[in-house]
């Protein structure tokens, strides 16, 4: 493949690297990606390959256009579920937070009404 594609690098990764061409194996056809992280864009272009190898294999299609898609769709499955998760699991520490603040408040009270029976005392 002629072109050069841009990757999106991870959110933490820092905006003064010099992006870099990479040249990547994905489902027997080799792309050229540009980002900072080379190594990062070798583990996605690995986990493309292995998914597309996964639909082809389970589909049986050999219609490279046809696998990406499938492989696109089955990876965006997979990333809305987690984003569910990660939502669930929010949830769940905010109410825990919530649950720990009124405990915590409650004990604060209790140790306020000892520490004052104690001056009266």
């Amino acid at each position: 493949m002629d072109q050069t594609i841009e990757v999106p690098q991870p959110q933490a990764e820092s905006q003064s690297i010099v992006p870099q061409s990479v040249a990547v194996d994905i489902y027997d056809q080799v792309y050229n990606l540009r980002g900072t992280d080379p190594e990062y864009i070798e583990r996605l272009a690995q986990m493309v390959d292995a998914k597309m190898r996964a639909v082809s294999a389970h589909g049986g299609t050999v219609d490279s256009l046809r696998v990406a898609v499938l492989a696109a769709l089955n990876i965006a499955d997979e990333l809305c579920s987690a984003r569910e998760r990660q939502d669930v699991l929010a949830g769940s520490l905010s109410q825990s937070q919530i649950s720990m603040r009124s405990r915590a408040g409650s004990l604060a009270g209790l140790l306020d009404e000892v520490l004052e029976e104690r001056k009266v005392g």
